[in-house]
């Protein structure tokens, strides 16, 4: 590699979590999912290798009030023999990133960078609660919600519109994308993609 050819990321590991609560200092894991792409948002596995786990919750562990309100459906399969511990959620994880990304790397420059959409929020759980998969990954975060940001100051235009299925798969790469589904991880997860992809296509044009 030449002085001037910079090195790009390895891969971007597209995660996302539902959580027991928003307080996130006392919050757990509900539900994870992993999309593993290069840095054209290419998948490098098959789609039928997308993670996507409910988190098993332990007998008399509660939600908060609006979870339990809003994402009922998802707190019933962590309460049933479908859902997998958290030790088990990292080693998959764990797993599809040695899979898929060849990972672990000794340096850490080489590792590859967490993404999603507010994703620091999933990186601090991520932290306390999936060990194996956290060491797997770069210090970088590559946060979509900064481009919405500069979109709507920039451009003053409305942002993505997760909601729109036909936009979702004009932009998720293959797209396949049969309903919105907001506060599913792995759904969010797609939408981050496209959602990325629409402001390459669309911010950096000046």
């Amino acid at each position: 590699m030449s002085e001037n050819e910079q090195k790009k990321t390895s891969a971007y590991v597209w995660f996302d979590a539902e959580f027991t609560s928003l307080e996130l200092e006392t919050a757990r894991l509900l539900q994870v999912a992993v999309i593993i792409t290069d840095t054209e948002l290419n998948r490098l596995h098959p789609e039928t290798a997308d993670l996507n786990l409910c988190i098993k919750l332990e007998e008399g562990e509660q939600v908060s009030a609006w979870v339990e309100e809003h994402l009922s459906g998802l707190v019933s399969q962590c309460r049933s023999a479908d859902a997998v511990t958290l030790e088990e959620a990292d080693r998959q994880i764990a797993a599809m990133l040695d899979q898929y990304a060849g990972t672990p790397f000794e340096s850490i420059g080489d590792r590859p960078v967490l993404a999603g959409n507010s994703v620091h929020n999933d990186w601090y759980l991520m932290r306390r609660f999936l060990p194996m998969f956290g060491s797997r990954l770069h210090y970088r975060l590559l946060d979509v919600s900064t481009l919405k940001t500069q979109w709507q100051d920039w451009e003053a235009k409305e942002a993505f519109d997760k909601e729109s299925v036909d936009q979702l798969n004009q932009y998720f790469p293959g797209g396949g994308i049969d309903a919105a589904n907001a506060h599913d991880a792995l759904f969010d997860i797609k939408a981050s993609i496209a959602e990325l992809a629409f402001y390459r296509a669309n911010l950096f044009t000046r």
